[in-house]
């Protein structure tokens, strides 16, 4: 029995463990969980992960889920995996659990509640302006934080390294998510970070074809989206969610 990660490809956590497999080399057989057909919810995927979220994973008779936990998993159990992903180091791991650590409670969270709201016209739902606000700002600040704080130093990437670690490519595959909003909104958010947009590009440079090939199902989406954006602007938007559809 081969590694099994249990995931979809529209789920950020989800795209970080793929590309991290990928890139090192690690096979695997991808199991797609569609959230929007909400198979995360079914006995079946109970089983795996009793609290039906994205991603999980299955190695032989082990059960893991939680995204971050997921990586130093598979960084650690699989040979191979080279030593900047997840550093034998102690206290070079350290500040990588500390960038972990602080993500799920500022990025993570700030993305999240934004994305959810100002999308909620698109999925036929009341837009709530100040949960997106707060999300928003919550956002901004995340990303104020990585570009003064986390990118400090000469490297390339989070914590003055020079190669990506398993932070570099959590956090930025959930700053891609903001690829669906409108062009401007992602702008306005993005572009004053440009410390931030090149390391971005660094992951993805770091980690192609793969990245690419992993998010190919973000930028169909964002194609999809951008063509109703167009044609009647975000707040009139009044379709069935073309996340439920074939793309």
């Amino acid at each position: 029995m081969g590694l099994k990660l249990y995931v979809d490809r529209l789920s950020q956590p989800s795209r970080a463990v793929l590309i991290f497999c990928k890139a090192n080399g690690i096979d695997f057989e991808e199991i797609k969980v569609e959230i929007f057909k909400r198979q995360h919810l079914s006995p079946e995927f109970e089983a795996i992960n009793p609290l039906q979220k994205l991603p999980a994973i299955v190695d032989g008779n082990f059960k893991l889920f939680e995204s971050h936990s997921i990586l130093i998993y598979i960084a650690s159990a699989f040979p191979g995996v080279a030593n900047h992903w997840y550093p034998a180091d102690l206290t070079k791991r350290a500040k990588i659990h500390s960038v972990l650590d602080w993500h799920h409670l500022n990025l993570r969270h700030g993305a999240v509640i934004y994305l959810r709201n100002i999308l909620a016209p698109i999925l036929g739902l009341p837009l709530n302006q100040e949960a997106a606000a707060e999300g928003e700002k919550i956002l901004i600040s995340s990303l104020s934080i990585i570009e003064n704080i986390w990118l400090q130093g000469n490297g390339l990437y989070l914590l003055g390294s020079f190669q990506p670690s398993i932070a570099d490519l959590s956090l930025v595959c959930e700053i891609m998510q903001l690829e669906i909003l409108d062009e401007k909104d992602r702008d306005r958010i993005l572009s004053p970070h440009k410390k931030v947009l090149q390391w971005i590009e660094n992951t993805r440079n770091a980690t192609k074809p793969h990245f690419d090939e992993v998010h190919n199902l973000l930028y169909k989406l964002k194609k999809n989206l951008s063509a109703q954006y167009q044609a009647n602007g975000m707040m009139e938007l009044k379709i069935k969610t073309p996340l439920t559809s074939k793309l």
